[in-house]
């Protein structure tokens, strides 16, 4: 799509001329989009790669868009104290615009939940052993949910936790290919 042209029909264009060079035409493909996140330093542990995301724009209100983290940048701009991070949007319809302001949320999967008598709570691994954490929910995406309140961003979660688990419970941390480390 073009989303900028800088030429008229019928205007002269020349090259090799002295004068610096001139976009003619800007393109952009809007099928998928990029999202650069300037996370900041305190959440940079739980930014990993293959993380979900959700968008939320005020353009479309109650409209939520899916994306997923696909790289970031390995280190802490010392100016901003963030860590830069690239989230990759389906957008097939084209309603989301290059250049919009949107907002954007990194989540747990749902199926990290545990739905006790004691109220909602996630398993974390910690010194080896399970450990049953409290959480409070902000939104639910379906697949998965925002934490608000609970967890720490260098928590390694627990995905699919048994209903039988308990805090003490010994747990071993196992490498997924391609992921890096999983519980």
């Amino acid at each position: 799509m073009i989303t900028v042209r800088n030429t008229d029909i019928g205007a002269l264009i020349t090259a090799g001329t002295t004068a610096p060079g001139r976009e003619l035409f800007h393109l952009a493909a809007i099928s998928t989009l990029r999202v650069y996140v300037a996370v900041p330093e305190v959440y940079a542990a739980a930014a990993r790669t293959g993380a979900a995301a959700s968008l939320t724009l005020e353009a479309w209100p109650g409209e939520v868009f899916h994306g997923t983290l696909v790289r970031q940048a390995n280190t802490i701009d010392p100016a901003s104290r963030t860590l830069l991070t690239e989230v990759d949007v389906e957008n097939p319809r084209g309603q989301l615009l290059p250049g919009a302001y949107v907002s954007v949320h990194l989540t747990v999967p749902a199926n990290t939940l545990l739905f006790r008598a004691e109220g909602l709570q996630v398993g974390v691994v910690r010194h080896g052993q399970a450990e049953l954490i409290p959480v409070t929910i902000g939104r639910d995406y379906g697949n998965t949910v925002e934490v608000v309140s609970g967890l720490q961003t260098t928590d390694p979660v627990i995905i699919d936790p048994a209903d039988s688990l308990i805090t003490g419970t010994p747990v071993q941390i196992k490498e997924q290919q391609g992921k890096g480390a999983a519980p």
